[in-house]
């Protein structure tokens, strides 16, 4: 059985070291790029993707603009995207949900919650 592969999208590389030596620990394997337009780059190809965790604070082209963008790629259209953000505030989850995340995680991310969502990929 292949390891569920994730696309991180994170403009701090900080955020991506520390999510993919969490994913990969347990057995994700990751794929990460810094910026929305590197990420619709790889989802066009044919790269085996399970999920998406987007950054939604990001500079060029942020997670709202970027999740419809991802939606619209027809071998994508089922394909989870989990949006991360700092930004917890009251009413955040339903903008991300609305820009067609299929859930929402607020930094500092729990770790257990993070797999419980991708338990379902």
């Amino acid at each position: 059985m292949r390891k569920k592969r994730v696309l991180i999208i994170d403009d701090d590389a900080r955020n991506i070291f520390a999510l993919v030596a969490t994913l990969r620990a347990k057995s994700y394997e990751c794929v990460s790029c810094l910026s929305a337009q590197e990420a619709l780059k790889i989802l066009n190809s044919d790269e085996e993707i399970d999920a998406v965790l987007i950054d939604m604070m990001m500079p060029d082209m942020d997670g709202y603009e970027a999740i419809p963008h991802i939606k619209k790629i027809e071998k994508r259209k089922a394909t989870p995207i989990f949006s991360v953000t700092a930004q917890a505030m009251v009413g955040d989850r339903e903008k991300c949900l609305q820009a067609g995340a299929t859930e929402y995680i607020s930094k500092p991310i729990n770790v257990d919650r993070l797999l419980q969502l991708l338990s379902v990929v």
